[in-house]
């Protein structure tokens, strides 16, 4: 792997290892577009091929897990991974595989986790056997973990959480399993506002944040554990990056509306900074 030069100031380059999505809202896609919009060089290693649109997922094609860690070793052969940001892992053997490869090479200094276990339109994106390899092989990697209160639910085996201290003290048993720090993003609960609670060793800190009234969320998740990678890789402290991604994506949510995307659960507007005509 290539050094970086300490007296120079580049653009960091950003890893993400997770699923394709051809209509471009979620998965691969979507963490290239949330990189580069919050000022990252985006790479990617592929673990799965799925056959999706905004109103659902027909069909997943896995990657050979030995295949997505020659990816990850081409990538970390030849340039400088200044953070790596792991999605849709789908079985244990590409979880493994994951864990492994990543063990192999000078580790960077920033892992952000996003467990995929769900699509938004409702299909399983990880196999039952993959939980347990997600939970001993990956969370311990992860400098900030980024669950849903579904997801977070599942990993540690307990009922969905339904108000702020259930969240809090689920999100706090989940860093007891090795984490540096669990963002958990509480978009599920019943409340007029979205708030996400972001949980270290140092205790609790409440991210609040508008709930926008749309159908536009497709790829939220992976959006804002992008958007996290890529301003954690920029040097931010992770509670400044937290509360910078969590506000890119309710951006991105709010102008939504600009894009005609499918007749489903449309994408975000990921340049809507960008594009401000658009």
């Amino acid at each position: 792997m290539k050094a970086q030069d300490p007296g120079t100031r580049t653009i960091p380059n950003v890893l993400s290892i997770a699923g394709s999505d051809p209509s471009g809202g979620a998965g691969i896609q979507a963490d290239i577009k949330a990189f580069s919009a919050n000022g990252a060089y985006g790479m990617a290693a592929l673990t799965a091929l799925t056959a999706q649109n905004t109103q659902g997922v027909s069909g997943v094609h896995l990657v050979p897990p030995d295949f997505v860690a020659a990816q990850i070793d081409a990538v970390f052969a030849d340039i400088r991974v200044d953070a790596v940001k792991i999605g849709m892992i789908a079985t244990a053997g590409i979880a493994t595989a994951v864990a492994e490869t990543l063990a192999r090479h000078a580790p960077p200094v920033v892992v952000v986790l996003d467990p995929v276990m769900v699509a938004k339109g409702g299909a399983s994106l990880l196999a039952p056997d993959a939980v347990e390899a997600l939970r001993t092989r990956l969370l311990p990697l992860a400098t900030v973990v980024t669950p849903n209160l579904p997801e977070l639910a599942a990993l540690l085996d307990q009922p969905e959480a339904t108000d702020r201290d259930a969240m809090a003290a689920q999100a706090a048993s989940l860093l007891a399993r090795g984490p540096g720090a669990v963002l958990v993003k509480g978009g599920h609960l019943a409340a007029a506002a979205s708030p996400d609670a972001l949980v270290t060793a140092e205790g609790v800190v409440w991210l609040e944040g508008p709930r926008h009234e749309t159908r536009n969320t497709h790829g939220t998740g992976c959006t804002l554990s992008a958007a996290l990678a890529a301003l954690l890789a920029r040097g931010l402290d992770l509670q400044t990056a937290a509360r910078t991604a969590k506000d890119y994506v309710a951006g991105a949510i709010a102008a939504s509306d600009r894009l005609d995307v499918g007749c489903g659960h449309g994408p975000t507007h990921h340049f809507h900074a960008l594009w401000p005509d658009t």
